[in-house]
């Protein structure tokens, strides 16, 4: 999750001020459901999204990873479209589909030339309110659900480690749970909880309808209208606040599994935008500063990790550095390492604390931080031109309790940010009472733990 996330605010500088505030059109329906329309007509193409606001954060212990069962049941069929069909048909109009869950949403999308938009209305608006779920077919997908676990976190030692030093980082958010979620509450999970969690959470009320591509936005207003209007707006539903805990000291962790190499994980809790407007100890712009910090460790091979520990001092021979900008809840700065070969995870981890130390101490080097800013500000031209990215962004800021305006002010805010911010909150956050480190204890191999091969095909991606 944490890599997809990263593209995902890696792709915030894609939507540029001018442009975004003069071609994104907003309207409400009268049953609540948000629609965007992001107008670019450079190719004749057309990207919908619906993005629910409920994911993995949203849940309860013993209920973990029934918002990604939901997500592969949205695929399973309603009265009017049965299982299958929904896919065929986007196929058959030359289009893709895909669905994906994360902490804070679930979404659901299409690419389609510009003159099928209409398909991909009228299929998402029928299972917005219409899904069948049957028994059976949830009996077979609850295994496929849970061949996904151990596919992708249990045989994969470095990912259950992540997913163990963020359970042991977070005591009382719901950050703590795995998005797909733990094994036992797959293992009791039924078709009634799936319901239960759909009809709670699946309403036009509680989702935001994004288009993006070659279109007329008061067209696509009027199609959205015709097929969502109609749905019925869902109750009101109110999360119960799950704030986490002051942590009052450093927490360790290791874990041993059979793997080849040795793995650190360093996760320090840090604000968001989101909590950021709600915090009076969070200043606006700390959550800008870290993202510039996590640039100055780890924005590309002339960044300090790269340069000074894989290249350098040769003691680390990976480390990648993840801030999650936009979350619902105070989220965290996680720096994952593996140690070159003869080189022990005891001296990577002091390595990446003298790193750390070193931006505390003196301010960074005027042409340092211009390089991350221009980095930020000459982002990835394909990602810029990609529709799909667009309406990404805007969905993730949606749902987390923000606004697609965000978008535009996110060159300006990154520009803004001093060297001296990026020293302050490197003393603030980058500290060992807000810091869990887990470290992977590699056990002998045997053939009962090789890697798979690659997992069978679904709807689900990498959140």
């Amino acid at each position: 999750m944490q890599n997809f996330i990263q593209r995902i605010l890696l792709s915030a500088i894609l939507l540029l001020p001018a442009a975004a505030s003069a071609q994104t059109h907003e309207y409400m329906l009268d049953n609540g459901l948000k629609l965007l329309v992001r107008e670019d007509h450079r190719a004749p193409e057309v990207v919908s999204q619906v993005w629910y606001k409920v994911g993995g954060s949203y849940e309860i212990d013993g209920s973990t990873g029934v918002s990604h069962a939901l997500e592969h049941m949205m695929f399973k069929g309603t009265p009017t479209h049965p299982a299958g069909e929904f896919s065929r048909i986007i196929a058959e109009n030359g289009g893709e589909e895909n669905a994906f869950t994360g902490a804070d949403y679930t979404a659901y999308f299409q690419t389609l030339e510009k003159s099928r938009l209409e398909i991909a209305l009228e299929l998402e608006a029928d299972r917005m309110r219409n899904l069948s779920l049957p028994a059976d077919e949830f009996a077979k997908e609850i295994q496929v659900v849970k061949e996904e676990r151990r596919w992708r976190t249990d045989d994969e030692p470095e990912a259950f480690t992540y997913e163990t030093a963020m359970a042991t980082a977070f005591q009382t958010s719901p950050y703590r749970q795995p998005v797909i979620g733990w094994m036992a509450d797959l293992n009791h999970m039924t078709v009634d909880d799936v319901k239960r969690w759909y009809t709670r959470w699946y309403a036009p009320n509680n989702a935001v309808l994004i288009v993006a591509g070659d279109v007329d936005p008061d067209a696509v207003h009027k199609l959205v209208q015709k097929y969502f209007g109609k749905l019925p707006r869902g109750e009101a539903v109110t999360v119960e606040p799950r704030p986490e805990v002051p942590q009052l000291g450093l927490k360790r962790v290791v874990v041993k599994r059979p793997a080849e190499v040795p793995y650190l994980a360093m996760i320090y809790k840090t604000p968001v935008l989101t909590t950021a407007l709600e915090d009076k100890n969070v200043e606006e712009w700390e959550p800008y500063a870290l993202e510039v910090l996590t640039g100055i460790l780890d924005g590309g091979a002339s960044a300090r990790f790269s340069s000074h520990l894989v290249r350098g001092k040769e003691i680390a021979a990976m480390v990648n550095t993840d801030y999650r900008l936009a979350s619902r809840l105070d989220s965290v700065l996680a720096i994952e390492a593996t140690p070159s070969a003869g080189r022990t995870v005891g001296e990577l981890e002091s390595a990446i604390r003298a790193e750390i130390e070193d931006l505390k101490n003196k301010p960074v080097d005027p042409s340092e931080l211009a390089r991350v800013k221009a980095q930020v500000v000459s982002s990835d031209v394909y990602q810029r031109d990609s529709l799909f990215y667009q309406a990404l962004l805007a969905g993730v800021l949606e749902t987390v309790g923000l606004s697609w305006h965000v978008a535009d002010e996110y060159v300006d805010k990154v520009k803004a940010i001093t060297a001296e911010q990026v020293q302050a909150v490197a003393k603030k956050y980058l500290v060992d009472d807000r810091l869990t480190v887990a470290a992977l204890d590699p056990q002998p191999m045997d053939k009962q733990h090789r890697p798979h091969g690659p997992m069978p095909g679904g709807h689900d991606i990498a959140r």
